[in-house]
């Protein structure tokens, strides 16, 4: 379990309404429709170009809607920084300073501390419970650019767990993951949301959809958006990805690419 409680989770943590997000005049998505209650996990599902970060960064506050409405934990996006963590999926490969992995999970504490504040016991114990979640405390003192690509973006998961946030923006993180760190972060998202926090995951992993408590497909627009046994369809999928889905043993998604379709809608 993660050390990181929020009580009883009530109320909304993401209110869409008609909205519309992209990048200057741009639309990206247009008349969004969604709401995701807190200490509940939303996934995006879409292929590269779909939207998925583009409104990840919207709800972040660090793009601001173009039109309609959007409320994050009952306030405009950007309002409270300390409240909400969010893990990009591109980040930068060198730093001007050498920085160790446990440094990188420290930054987590920033918006609250001030970057000249000194961190307390709990700021500390909440990095370090962070590191051993992800299973990269025996790492805290290696410098970050000596570290495999999974290692890394298990640091940097910790790093946004250690926000101690009422809401996580993960953009693509499982991407670098090999199978076990996978299952330890999906594990991680459950317990967040057990604690009352709330997740929006983008990701091209179906199986991730298929456990989330929502899921909104997007391809530039919304194709479905509810309980993923009732959006994961064949028909969906194919207006999503240019795949179709069948469901095999145990429930599991079995996948399979629809030949008819043109190759630039398959699944990456």
């Amino acid at each position: 379990m993660t050390p990181f409680s929020h009580g009883q989770p009530c109320g909304l943590a993401v209110e869409a309404h008609s909205l519309s997000v992209g990048y200057g005049e741009t639309v990206v998505i247009a008349t969004l429709e969604f709401v995701l209650e807190r200490g509940r996990v939303l996934t995006l599902v879409g292929a590269n170009g779909s939207g998925k970060t583009t409104l990840l960064k919207a709800i972040a506050g660090l793009l601001p809607p173009i039109s309609g409405a959007l409320r994050v934990l009952g306030a405009v996006p950007g309002a409270s920084p300390t409240r909400v963590a969010y893990l990009g999926q591109f980040h930068p490969s060198g730093f001007i300073l050498p920085l160790r992995a446990i440094d990188v999970v420290r930054m987590a504490r920033f918006a609250r501390l001030g970057l000249l504040g000194q961190g307390s016991r709990e700021d500390e114990r909440a990095v370090e419970r962070s590191m051993e979640i992800m299973g990269v405390l025996d790492l805290r003192d290696e410098p970050l650019d000596t570290l495999s690509g999974g290692q890394r973006q298990r640091v940097l998961i910790a790093q946004a767990l250690a926000r101690g946030a009422e809401l996580l923006l993960l953009d693509e993180p499982a991407a670098s993951l090999d199978r076990g760190a996978r299952e330890t972060y999906r594990r991680v998202v459950r317990d967040v949301a057990s604690a009352g926090c709330s997740a929006v995951v983008a990701t091209h992993d179906l199986e991730e959809a298929a456990c989330s408590d929502k899921a909104l497909l997007l391809a530039q627009r919304v194709v479905a958006f509810g309980a993923p046994r009732e959006v994961l369809t064949a028909e969906a999928l194919l207006s999503t990805f240019g795949i179709v889905a069948r469901h095999g043993e145990g429930g599991v998604l079995m996948i399979e690419h629809d030949h008819g379709c043109d190759g630039d809608r398959s699944m990456p």
